[in-house]
């Protein structure tokens, strides 16, 4: 790799895959299939349902598969019925589909102290993960659960270290470590999790339920922390904010950082998120839990 240059292509958005299917695909795949009289109209809908419940990847191979599976079945149903229907819609291509085979996280409000958003990035895009934090009676202890990988496991060492050289800024007990053991848990525990960027959010989930006040619904955050509180720059911002906008969020905390991925954003994106950028634990702290620390 050190004699070749390496060119990273970024995924594409769920409105650039459906622009593709509509304007490509399709088209392509109704000829092969000879569903040309008449042509069968696939509604943006439709499109949308197959990207988000049938694929999960950064291209469209995947897409082009399922939406010609979808194509064999009508034509097929030509061919039984002597007909098709001009129109297909998302409850005919799950008809077609079967059940859907992926879920996408959406930001929930947060019922109770202790659980926050988080915005992760894997290969396939950006994911939304909860991050929940749980207290009981114990001797100190930190349990850590979700196959959890060893720079996370330390990105949450870190974060409970803040609070407790803190705990006084934050109206807790200093020895509120010594008599109750802490469990932060990130759900999905078969997929494996690791990085530093849901530094930020373990320290807000562990905040939110020492302090017993909940995270504010529709705000999610990435970012790496420091033992001193400073938020560092972080990879895959454009994919985050994008599994944020398909999940419902409409605040997205971002270090200081990655201000100029921040700019770069598509004016959509902004339109319907809101960025807030950094420096500090301090300010993401106003943002999520309503309040500075």
């Amino acid at each position: 790799l050190d004699r070749l240059e390496v060119i990273h292509f970024p995924g594409y958005t769920e409105g650039e895959k459906e622009q593709i299917a509509l304007s490509h695909m399709i088209p392509r795949l109704c000829a092969e299939h000879g569903l040309t009289h008449p042509f069968p109209s696939f509604t943006p809908e439709a499109v949308r349902a197959v990207v988000r419940d049938y694929t999960r990847e950064a291209g469209v191979r995947g897409l082009d598969r399922e939406l010609g599976a979808v194509c064999r079945k009508l034509a097929r149903m030509a061919l039984k019925d002597g007909a098709y229907p001009e129109q297909v819609g998302p409850e005919l291509v799950a008809g077609l589909l079967g059940p859907r085979r992926y879920t996408h996280e959406q930001a929930k409000p947060a019922a109770h102290p202790g659980v926050v958003n988080g915005l992760v990035w894997s290969e396939a895009g950006g994911e939304i993960v909860l991050v929940e934090a749980a207290g009981m009676k114990g001797s100190g202890q930190l349990l850590l659960t979700g196959s959890l990988g060893e720079v996370l496991k330390e990105s949450a060492q870190t974060a409970l270290s803040f609070i407790r050289g803190h705990a006084e800024e934050f109206g807790l007990d200093p020895d509120f470590f010594s008599t109750r053991d802490l469990h932060i848990h990130i759900p999905a525990g078969a997929i494996p999790k690791d990085g530093p960027s849901a530094g930020v959010t373990i320290f807000m989930a562990l905040l939110s339920l020492l302090t017993g006040r909940p995270a504010k619904p529709g705000v999610a955050l990435t970012g790496e922390m420091t033992l001193g509180g400073a938020l560092l720059p972080v990879a895959g911002i454009r994919e985050k904010v994008l599994a944020a906008q398909r999940g419902g969020v409409t605040t997205v905390v971002l270090p200081e950082g990655n201000r100029p991925e921040a700019e770069a954003l598509e004016p959509d994106l902004h339109a319907s998120v809101r960025v807030v950028l950094a420096a500090h634990v301090s300010d993401a702290l106003v943002e999520v839990l309503g309040e500075r620390g």
